[in-house]
Formats: structure tokens, C-alpha cells, sequence
């Protein structure tokens, strides 16, 4: 695999610097992070390596460790974490599935061989047009659709979304 270092691995001191957080550790390995081999740091490691040979157990851990530092990073740089506090996450009532990768591209192309609109699909299966926009453009997880919107989008388009 090329390796797409940004060349911060070295540094001052005892350590060397991870390459994704910074931090200097006397422990960094080589990652396999969005196609890129970058040395990091053992928790970056363990939240962002994409190696082929991680069980699934793995993966799944690491796909939770992801949106926890996402969301963890959203509240830093907001310095507000009171949406999740008041609103809660949802979850529960209306659990996003785990989606399969081209699911925006394969709502866009069902919706278009039905011949609709995105505001006629939108109207006829009561949902926000701006949640449709967001699953097509492959944001549903960012922009907090509800698992319904993607059950309804299943069941009306007769396309497979879940990777469940």
C-alpha cells in the first residue's frame, strides 16, 4: 500500500507524533486510514484503522468508537453538548439501521426510475424533503434521519438500504 504521510510522524522528545491526533506516544503503528498509511497513536488505531483483516466484532467497535468522536468533536467545537441532553439521541424510538455504502446513489436511481420528484416522493410518504436530501446525498447519519424514513424508502422504492 503508497503511504500518503503527512510526515509528522517524527518529532522532538522521546516519541514520535500520531499523524491523525497529535499526540506523542512511544507506541505508534501503521494504519490503513481512508486508503491512506499514516503512523498513529493506539487509540486513533484502534478508532480509525480500516486494515482488511478486522473481524467483524472489530469493525462494528470501531464504527461506534468513530461517531463518538464525531460527536465528541461536534461539542468541542460548539462548546454545547445540551442538544444531546435535552433531545437525546432517538435511538431508541427510531434506531437508524447500519446503512450499505452507495445507499444515497441507489435512492437517488429508485426514485428517478419511479419517475418522481424528490418533493413528490417526500410528500407521498410524509417525511421532510430535507431528510430525503440528506439520505441521497449519503448524510442520514449526520443530519439525524430517523430509521422510519429509511424503512418507508425501502418499502416504497423496493431498494435495499440496510446492511443489516
Amino acid at each position: 500500500m503508497p503511504k500518503y504521510s503527512t510526515g509528522g510522524a517524527s518529532g522532538g522528545g522521546g516519541g514520535q507524533t500520531c499523524e491523525l491526533c497529535g499526540s506523542t506516544s512511544d507506541s505508534l503503528r501503521s494504519a490503513d486510514v481512508a486508503g491512506a498509511e499514516l503512523t498513529v497513536c493506539p487509540d486513533c488505531a484502534s478508532s480509525h484503522d480500516e486494515s482488511p483483516d478486522r473481524t467483524p466484532d472489530e469493525d462494528q467497535q470501531r464504527k461506534q468508537e468513530a461517531a463518538q468522536n464525531t460527536a465528541r468533536a461536534l461539542d468541542q467545537a460548539t462548546g454545547d453538548s445540551s442538544h444531546w441532553e435535552e433531545n437525546g439521541t432517538d435511538y431508541e424510538r427510531d434506531q437508524l439501521p447500519y446503512l450499505v455504502t452507495d445507499y444515497g446513489e441507489r435512492v437517488v436511481r429508485a426514485r428517478q426510475e419511479a419517475g418522481l420528484q424528490r418533493e413528490e416522493l417526500a410528500e407521498e410518504l410524509g417525511v421532510d424533503e430535507s431528510d430525503l436530501l440528506a439520505v441521497e446525498q449519503g448524510r442520514a447519519t449526520q443530519a439525524s434521519v430517523g430509521g422510519s424514513v429509511v424503512a418507508a424508502l425501502e418499502d416504497r422504492l423496493d431498494v435495499e438500504l440496510s446492511d443489516e
